[in-house]
């Protein structure tokens, strides 16, 4: 199972790779000509893509997200 998820949200124009093992988040820049680099002209232009996760919400907080708010 993947344990690092590259992520990019709405109205922030980088993208960011959180590697859940080492317990960091990185920017990140899709490497040129790259797959990678695709999906996120694809965002750019306001797709969603989503690919091998099944929970994903965005808080205002983190003290929201550990009260157990789903929209903040």
């Amino acid at each position: 199972m993947a344990k690092v998820v590259v992520l990019g949200l709405p109205g922030e124009a980088g993208l960011w790779v959180a590697d859940l093992d080492a317990g960091t988040v990185t920017p990140f820049q899709p490497p040129a000509g790259s797959p990678l680099e695709a999906a996120s002209k694809l965002r750019a232009g306001g797709a969603a893509i989503i690919k091998g996760v099944n929970f994903s919400v965005a808080v205002k907080s983190a003290d929201d997200a550990f009260s157990g708010h789903l929209d903040g």
